[in-house]
């Protein structure tokens, strides 16, 4: 039986090829002189499974974890009978990342950010005596809360205010994780900017969104899942998009699957979706723009207030990046779709009906994609489909459990001064 093992690995820029060791969490190529991400290069070539008793770490051969965390939860994906009929596909494969315990799906925060948040604490270095710092629109903040609360890292998370009630849990947390919040009608961005001022003090370290390969190869586990599940890898991939971070880590367990060889030679195609009127990286794409066009602060904030999956607010998502969504996009002939709050509820209840599983309103926004594309004629029906299913079953397991909210120790205005945001926040760990 496959044991945990860390793997050996190193990292390269991937506007340059520069490869370097990871040392300290890097985020970047200080070397490279244009914005770019960085890859980590695993030296296993050929993924080997572990049994599902490893939860996430089962794919620990691609994943840059110094350890292996309780409580952690692998992707399950399963092939789809009743929606496939629907749709008239002869090769649909769900996978899951949530509360599904009948198809094995036991994701007690139902998101698949879980999958960031176990690879990326999986490699966080605690010894540097540093406060991990994570700025979330709700489900990444509910994912690194219980992961750090259960195996007590330190951790400060930064959310807007309106989007608290995303910060529910099963039991209260451990002291070491404390929870500031930027203004009413702020939104993610400005929790962003709240979480940059607070990594301006030596105390605190920053995550790094989709900058840290651990997060980026913790989400590419949902197409690991695919692939091994289905013994090949799949022709097309449906998901919205908030950063884009979960699309461009598909597109790079792609790569790694095609050099592994055992995979198939497909390119996956990358269907992905925004929810309107929250559009900016669709706007962008369908202007053949690389840059996110432009977009008043205060226009996003009020489209970000009006869509209902309020996780794919992001106003500075890694798009243009080399190596981000923009690359992959073009990479795989992608396509982008906007879905509409009304689109998305009556494809939440029809997945519902069909499947068996209540889904967070994200996951609604890429099955209705999926409808969309399939209606349009975008997908050949004899091909093998993929829908990541990025989170489900919240209204299930909250009618099954008592749960406790996490309420914020600071609130601060988005004009406080850094100084000061500093000052109360280092007194929070104090």
């Amino acid at each position: 039986m496959k044991t945990f093992e860390p793997t050996e690995y190193k990292v390269y820029c991937v506007a340059t090829g520069h490869e370097f060791e990871d040392v300290n969490g890097v985020l970047d190529d200080k070397e490279c002189n244009s914005p770019s991400l960085i890859r980590a290069r695993y030296a296993k070539k050929q993924i080997e499974v572990g049994g599902d008793e490893m939860g996430l770490y089962k794919f620990a051969d691609w994943l840059p974890v110094k350890r292996m965390l309780k409580g952690s939860a692998a992707p399950v994906t399963v092939k789809s009978e009743r929606f496939a009929k629907y749709l008239g596909l002869e090769n649909l494969y769900i996978t899951y990342n949530g509360w599904f315990p009948e198809v094995g799906a036991k994701m007690s925060t139902c998101s698949f950010k879980e999958t960031e948040a176990y690879s990326v604490c999986g490699r966080y270095d605690e010894s540097c005596g540093k406060v991990l710092v994570v700025a979330s629109a709700g489900n990444t903040a509910r994912a690194f809360a219980k992961v750090c609360s259960e195996n007590n890292i330190p951790l400060l998370l930064s959310v807007p205010y309106d989007n608290l009630d995303a910060l529910w849990f099963e039991k209260p947390l451990n002291d070491c994780v404390k929870l500031i919040a930027s203004q009413k009608g702020s939104d993610y961005f400005d929790a962003i900017a709240l979480s940059n001022a607070v990594v301006k003090s030596k105390k605190f370290v920053a995550e790094g969104g989709a900058k840290n390969i651990a997060r980026r190869d913790g989400m590419a586990c949902t197409v690991l899942s695919a692939a091994t599940t289905i013994g090949r890898i799949p022709d097309y991939y449906f998901q919205a998009v908030g950063s884009g971070t979960g699309a461009i880590a598909a597109w790079e367990a792609n790569q790694r699957l095609l050099e592994d060889g055992r995979f198939g030679d497909a390119q996956m195609k990358l269907m992905v979706s925004q929810n309107a009127p929250f559009l900016p990286m669709y706007d962008s794409w369908k202007a053949d723009s690389r840059q996110i066009l432009p977009y008043d602060d205060n226009k996003a904030r009020r489209d970000a207030g009006i869509i209902d999956a309020k996780v794919l607010s992001n106003r500075r998502p890694p798009y243009g990046i080399v190596g981000g969504l923009y690359d992959a996009l073009k990479a795989t002939d992608g396509e982008f779709f906007a879905i509409t709050n009304a689109a998305a509820r009556k494809a939440g209840v029809l997945f519902e009906e069909l499947e068996g599983i209540d889904l967070h309103p994200a996951a609604t926004d890429a099955v209705a994609s999926l409808i969309k594309a399939v209606n349009d004629g975008l997908v050949d029906k004899s091909k093998t489909v993929m829908l990541n299913i990025t989170g489900c079953g919240e209204r299930r397991i909250k009618s099954e459990k008592e749960m406790w909210m996490l309420q914020p120790n600071i609130v601060f205005p988005i004009d406080t001064p850094d100084g000061e945001v500093i000052e109360k926040v280092e007194a929070l760990f104090a």
